[in-house]
C-alpha cells in the first residue's frame, strides 16, 4: 500500500489486505467497535489509516506494506488432513507453507518459520489446541500472529474455548475450502 494512502480513507478490503483478513473480518471489528470506522452517506463503511494503525499496534500485528507472500504454519495430528491441507497451500500462489503434526514441533516451528497464521486443531494429544493457542497469545514476540482454530468436535464449548484462547475464528472439519480460503484473504487455487 502506497504512503499516498495515509491520507485518504480505506475500504473494508484495503483493510483487510493490510491486516491479513478477510473483509468480513474486518465489518465484525468495526461493528463490535473495535476499530473505529466512519459511515459514508451511502452506508459504506471507511477506516482512517492512523486508526488502522492504532488497532494494529494494541493488537500486537505488524501492517502489511506490500505484499511479500504469506508463512501458514499447519498443527495438525491428523497425517492425512495435514497433508491435505499442505498441498492445498503449495497450489495458492504467493503462500508458504509447513506441517507440524504436533504441539512441541509446533512451537519449534513457529519460531524457526515465523508463520503469519496458524491453522490450528483443537483436539491434539498431549498439549491442545486450546493451550497452544493461549501459550502464543500471551507470548508478546508471538501474540500477532493469526489463529485459527480447527475442530472435528464443533460443540458451543469447544468452539467458545478456542474463541476465548485468542483464536480468530474456528472452523468445523471436515474444513470448507471456499470459507477457509474466505476467512485467509487468499484465493483458492485453479
Amino acid at each position: 500500500m502506497k504512503d499516498s494512502n495515509k491520507e485518504k480513507l480505506l475500504t473494508p478490503n484495503d483493510v483487510a489486505e493490510l491486516l491479513h483478513v478477510s473483509p468480513t473480518t474486518v465489518r465484525f471489528w468495526a461493528q463490535k467497535g473495535d476499530l473505529k470506522a466512519l459511515t459514508t452517506p451511502g452506508g459504506h463503511r471507511r477506516f482512517e489509516y492512523d486508526e488502522v494503525e492504532e488497532f494494529a499496534t494494541r493488537r500486537g500485528v505488524s501492517l502489511q506494506k506490500h505484499s511479500t507472500g504469506r508463512r501458514i504454519l499447519i498443527v495438525d495430528d491428523d497425517l492425512t488432513f495435514g497433508r491435505y491441507l499442505l498441498e492445498l497451500f503449495e497450489r495458492v500462489e504467493g503462500v508458504e507453507v509447513e506441517l507440524a503434526n504436533f504441539s512441541f514441533e509446533a512451537g519449534l516451528k513457529v519460531r524457526s518459520f515465523k508463520p503469519d497464521t496458524v491453522l490450528l486443531d483443537v483436539m491434539m494429544p498431549g498439549v491442545n489446541g486450546f493451550q497452544v493457542c493461549q501459550m502464543m497469545k500471551s507470548d508478546p514476540g508471538l501474540k500477532g500472529i493469526r489463529i485459527i482454530g480447527m475442530t472435528g468436535y464443533p460443540s458451543d464449548e469447544n468452539i467458545g474455548k478456542m474463541l476465548a484462547a485468542g483464536a480468530e475464528v474456528c472452523l468445523e472439519k471436515p474444513i470448507d475450502t471456499n470459507e477457509l480460503m474466505m476467512v485467509l484473504n487468499l484465493k483458492a487455487p485453479a
